[in-house]
């Protein structure tokens, strides 16, 4: 039987959020923390090349990189403090509505 086969996505997770690896590997993803990469204190142009080069999708919580990834075709997901927020904003109203 011909099957279709789905591309794994693969995810490179900038320094502040390399201890969210498991939980992204748990979830089915392939994922490579910048420490790993050995980009751990490198130029934010430096990292969004590396990923661009290797097809993975930043996840950063820094507006520069994820500039940067925009300006140059990256894959990458800004992950926001405001964004952050929202979706706690959200759960506490969900769990804690009287």
């Amino acid at each position: 039987m011909g099957g279709l086969v789905i591309q794994q996505i693969r995810i490179l997770l900038d320094e502040m959020y390399a201890g969210l690896k498991e939980y992204f590997e748990t979830l089915g993803y392939s994922v490579i923390t910048a420490q790993e990469a050995g980009l751990k204190g490198l130029k934010d142009k430096d990292i969004v090349s590396y990923a661009k080069k290797n097809d993975l999708i930043l996840l950063t919580r820094d507006q520069k990189p994820a500039e940067l990834a925009e300006l140059t075709g990256t894959k990458y997901l800004l992950i926001s403090n405001l964004m952050i927020a929202k979706i706690a904003d959200k759960h506490i109203k969900e769990k804690f509505r009287n």
